[in-house]
């Protein structure tokens, strides 16, 4: 299937991409700016959907702004906090053919993202960064905080999703009819939400491919090293009683 799409930008886009944005009056204009560049260049339809979420500074009046002033950007507010919130109502409100979440800071090249349409074009449902799945390479990243993320990726593989390399990097990209369906079974709000997604997908059968990239590290992350880990933890705990009580089931 051919990507080129010549249609209107907001009218049956072929690939939306969903920014949650908390507290980002920094990084989000210019990130804005080089993701508008470079999907501008491409031969595809888009829509960028910016979801601010309880934000206390000027992150939601600079994302109006540059919607003003740009084709086929839109902002949502969810005044409620919560990554996952945010991450789920851009998914559901957007439009594409192919719908893509990705982290303000870009820590993956913006010019990776084209690598995620042929893993959906050829039988997956859902193509996620990997930092750890052969040929990708990480530049930067302390040691330190390398081997803490190992060590709960490996939680992850054995608590819920076994044979995945990394499931913690923030771009995912998922065929529509499966970001509807995953979407709407979401019960996490947190961090762990994409975990919680990708273990539901598992669940009802959908194929998960992972894309190997160029990740860079970023010191001004807002993941709390172990503060986050603990809660993670927790969260992955209850992914394994929600699944017990049969909350993931597909329902007719």
């Amino acid at each position: 299937m051919s990507l080129l799409n010549t249609g209107s930008f907001l009218s049956d886009p072929t690939l939306s991409i969903i920014i949650p944005v908390h507290n980002e009056q920094h990084r989000l204009p210019p990130a804005l700016e080089n993701l508008y560049t470079y999907l501008q260049q491409q031969p595809y339809s888009f829509e960028i959907l910016v979801v601010e979420n309880g934000s206390s500074d000027d992150t939601l009046a600079l994302a109006q702004e540059f919607a003003r002033c740009h084709s086929g950007v839109r902002v949502l507010h969810e005044s409620r906090r919560g990554k996952g919130l945010a991450v789920r109502r851009g998914m559901l409100e957007s439009q594409g053919e192919y719908r893509f979440m990705c982290d303000v800071d870009f820590s993956m090249p913006i010019d990776q993202i084209n690598r995620f349409f042929a893993p959906l074009q050829n039988g997956a449902d859902i193509a996620i960064a990997s930092r750890e799945a052969p040929g990708a390479v990480r530049y930067g990243e302390p040691e330190y905080r390398h081997l803490v993320g190992r060590i709960f990726n490996w939680m992850i593989r054995w608590m819920v999703l076994p044979g995945l390399h990394d499931t913690q990097c923030g771009f995912k990209c998922f065929k529509a009819r499966a970001a509807e369906d995953l979407f709407r079974a979401q019960r996490l709000s947190g961090w762990s939400f994409d975990v919680e997604v990708l273990f539901i997908a598992r669940r009802r059968g959908y194929r998960i491919a992972e894309v190997p990239v160029p990740w860079y590290f970023n010191p001004d992350t807002k993941v709390r090293l172990f503060q986050d880990s603990l809660r993670m933890f927790v969260e992955l705990l209850t992914i394994r009683w929600n699944a017990a009580r049969g909350w993931y089931e597909p329902h007719d």
